[in-house]
């Protein structure tokens, strides 16, 4: 296990950490799996160093890939497979079409710490083939009263120009009485136009949406109540609304003389670019149920995701002139609702066994329409699952073996109406259906400590979640296809196998771990002129992980460097064996990652260098090279008695890069050649009481 520490406290490894998003009351030294844990105050430091969830991943995981620096995150993977975003254990992923905004769903301000557990399992259902990003929010303070925090900042790129500043104010407000508490919140954020490291203003990605130039309005509410001495109800609501200025058009780059897409000033046709998500969930804790505890939760959950359009030719259509010069977008619609429940206790009679028994069910509905002319493109699908699951892990010798094995049971329906594709596709009548599957996953694992501090374990799972339905279903060119014969629509199993070793003896911490993972039917990323569709072909994945961290002798000082060697390989012309490299679409580069950690006093400090590898694409297009780049970012807090000033640096050298995405897909598209963001700075203020 790799845990992520706060700027100002370095304390020891915490061994009894227990982490939610495992679904068990264990340890997570007790578990056979890889995790990290990014606390409160180190997820504030990286959100101010590049503003949200995913660049903080993306900067401190060397198994993440590089963000893309957009509103969106597709193409981005955690060890070569799609992860599995959830807040409190609900997921914010859509298993009928992966729209790509799951990682903005939620103020950081709001979170109190992200859970990731990496490598392929079923822990949290459908949807984690490259693991389990879960973002715990808030709560109360332990203690009766009030308490508050509040954040004030402000941010400019490295030139100081009047367009590229931005702002975020936010606040939380607690109170705990007795058997009842609450927690509301409201954040604010004003984001300014992005420039790279040559002074230019980044140009915008019209389709996905961006990050820069938008405007965002969050609140949070949690209120909870004690019903008995073991007994809690506790519910929670949020909304998050992030939308697009639409004040700049997009100005083409060169990419055969390394000129990158720019922008200016001016107005984009259509709808601004917006993500909306809502969540309500009501939470049932019984911790003294029959001699186990009892976690029980429900939840609705709502996103409405539009994007931004263009004159596509998979827009056109002689029945809307003028046709070849038609303008149109799409957007995404999804509704869930579900919930779970887990029953843990020690075995009757046998305290060395642990017994974990639980049910999942998820229902969900989405739709991508076409919002200028009204037409479906993805037509209205239904996704429902039930997936019951037991778990146990038996402990040996004082704790020193524990050998763990599970099984889960998946039930899926999946729902489409009759409909007829567009034009593009050759207006095809598709007889709709309810094809269902069912799957038996099977996890083991064994984890041998025979010292204190030296752990290593090995272990197999499985995870399973079904192909983005709605990029399938809306591309299907063929006549006469009936969707409950489509095999094209059958779930994507992805196995992972690992073996790790911990060490933490003094003032050092080291992890190496090795998985690889296949999957017979996996999903690829494919461009079709101007979207990218899926293609169902074997997939093969290995790589290492390697971490350290040590204490040194000068006082406050503390060095870390993480690394991540990722292989992947696809199966192109269908003969069964893996032949091709995947791309830059699919999986990210290696890297290596730097830091140093300095606390003393008031004072803390953080620099931090990532260098991503040059990959080369076997069998690929070698226009998608990546000639690999590194940044630099740096962090300063200071701690006084009216509240933590900060100051960071995302990009402290001022380099000059091309994103990986960018470096990677699309060799002639000149309107999606982005360079990376350049110097910013960000000033701000943490208050509370």
């Amino acid at each position: 296990m790799r845990l992520a520490l706060p700027a100002h406290a370095q304390p020891a490894l915490d061994t009894e950490l227990v982490v939610s998003a495992a679904r068990t009351d264990l340890p997570i030294t007790a578990l056979p799996l890889t995790a990290r844990v990014l606390g409160r105050s180190e997820l504030e430091r990286q959100v101010a160093v590049s503003g949200s969830v995913v660049d903080a991943l993306a900067a401190l995981i060397p198994s993440f890939s590089p963000s893309r620096q957009k509103l969106t995150g597709q193409g981005e993977t955690l060890r070569g497979r799609s992860p599995l975003f959830a807040i409190d254990g609900v997921p914010q992923t859509s298993p009928l079409r992966d729209g790509g905004r799951d990682g903005f769903t939620i103020d950081p301000f709001f979170i109190d710490r992200i859970e990731v557990i990496q490598g392929s399992n079923a822990l949290q259902g459908i949807g984690a083939t490259g693991g389990v990003i879960n973002q715990v929010t808030v709560s109360a303070p332990a203690e009766d009263g009030w308490s508050a925090r509040t954040l004030l900042q402000a941010t400019a790129e490295n030139d100081f120009k009047g367009d590229g500043f931005g702002g975020k104010a936010a606040a939380l407000v607690s109170r705990r009485s007795g058997s009842f508490d609450a927690t509301f919140g409201v954040a604010y954020e004003s984001r300014g136009t992005y420039r790279d490291g040559a002074g230019r203003r980044i140009g915008i990605e019209g389709t996905q949406g961006e990050i820069q130039e938008t405007e965002s309005l969050s609140f949070f509410l949690k209120a909870g109540v004690v019903l008995t001495d073991d007994v809690r109800l506790e519910v929670m609501a949020q909304s998050f609304d992030i939308e697009g200025n639409n004040n700049l058009v997009v100005v083409s780059g060169n990419r055969a003389t390394g000129l990158p897409t720019t922008a200016l000033a001016g107005i984009s046709p259509g709808d601004a670019p917006r993500n909306q998500a809502k969540l309500v969930s009501l939470a049932l804790t019984a911790d003294d149920l029959a001699g186990g505890t009892l976690r029980a939760r429900a939840f609705w959950n709502r996103t409405n995701d539009t994007y931004g359009g263009g004159v596509f030719g998979t827009f056109q259509d002689p029945a809307l002139p003028p046709f070849g010069q038609f303008f149109d977008q799409s957007a995404n619609k999804s509704r869930k609702y579900g919930g779970n429940l887990t029953y843990e206790r020690v075995a009757p009679g046998l305290e060395q066994l642990r017994l974990l028994a639980g049910l999942d069910v998820l229902y969900d509905r989405s739709v991508q329409t076409l919002a200028q002319s009204g037409r479906a493109w993805v037509p209205p699908t239904d996704y429902r699952s039930i997936a019951p699951f037991a778990q146990a892990n038996l402990a040996l010798f004082d704790d020193r073996l524990r050998l763990s094995a599970g099984v889960r049971h998946e039930n899926v329906r999946i729902t489409v109406p009759d409909y007829t594709t567009l034009f593009f596709y050759g207006a095809q009548q598709v007889t709709g259906g309810s094809p269902r599957f069912a799957e038996t996953l099977p996890n083991a694992g064994i984890v041998l400590e025979p010292i204190p501090g030296i752990r290593a374990y090995a272990s197999y799972s499985e995870g399973y979640t079904v192909p983005d339905v709605g990029r399938i279903t809306r591309a299907i060119s063929q006549p006469g296809v009936e969707i409950e014969r489509f095999l094209d629509l059958a779930p994507i199993i992805a196995n992972n196998r690992e073996i790790g070793l911990e060490i933490k003896q003094g003032p050092l911490e080291a992890t190496a771990t090795y998985f690889w993972s296949n999957s017979d039917r996996g999903q690829l990323l494919v461009l079709n002129v101007d979207v990218f569709e899926v293609e169902r072909q074997r997939i093969e994945l290995q790589g290492l992980e390697l971490n350290i961290r040590a204490q040194t002798p000068w006082e406050g000082l503390t060095l870390s460097t993480g690394y991540a060697h990722l292989e992947g390989r696809v199966d192109n012309d269908g003969d069964g064996r893996a032949e091709s490299d995947l791309d830059g679409a699919n999986i990210g580069p290696d890297r290596l990652n730097l830091a140093a950690n300095f606390t003393r006093g008031r004072l803390g400090a953080r620099v931090q260098w990532s260098h991503y590898f040059q990959r080369r694409f076997a069998g690929g297009d070698p226009r998608n090279d990546f000639e690999g780049f590194n940044v630099v970012d740096a962090f300063i807090q200071y701690r006084t008695s009216i509240g933590d000033f900060n100051l960071s640096a995302q990009n402290l050298t001022n380099r000059q890069y091309i994103t990986y995405n960018s470096d990677t897909v699309r060799p002639t598209d000149n309107l999606r050649f982005f360079a990376g963001r350049g110097r910013s700075v960000t000033l701000g203020w943490f208050g509370g009481f």
